[in-house]
């Protein structure tokens, strides 16, 4: 009989681990063609699952979070509406991811 182990890569202090930590918060909270261009930060951040969690969770309507526009995050709100918890979704989902 063989253990799985189970890998947890979950950060639940993820705001000083961001990409986006020390930079001026004001360049994440732009409208338009600007917001694409805010969303370069997001690409290789480390915790970029759970500040995108952080924002369903909590409805948060403005500005790029997780590496997506609020256009974005209110559109796959109303494709999943069964999800009633981004962080156990996406934090389950690397769990799966890093076995």
């Amino acid at each position: 009989m063989s253990a799985v182990a189970t890998v947890d890569l979950w950060v639940d202090e993820w705001a000083r681990e961001a990409n986006c930590a020390g930079q001026d918060p004001e360049a994440l909270f732009v409208r338009g063609k600007a917001q694409h261009d805010a969303k370069t930060v997001c690409k290789t951040c480390p915790v970029l699952a759970q500040c995108l969690a952080e924002a369903l969770d909590s409805r948060t309507e403005f500005g790029v979070w997780g590496g997506m526009t609020e256009r974005e995050r209110r559109a796959l709100l109303r494709k999943r509406p069964d999800i009633t918890s981004w962080k156990s979704a996406l934090r389950a989902g690397m769990a799966s991811q890093a076995r």
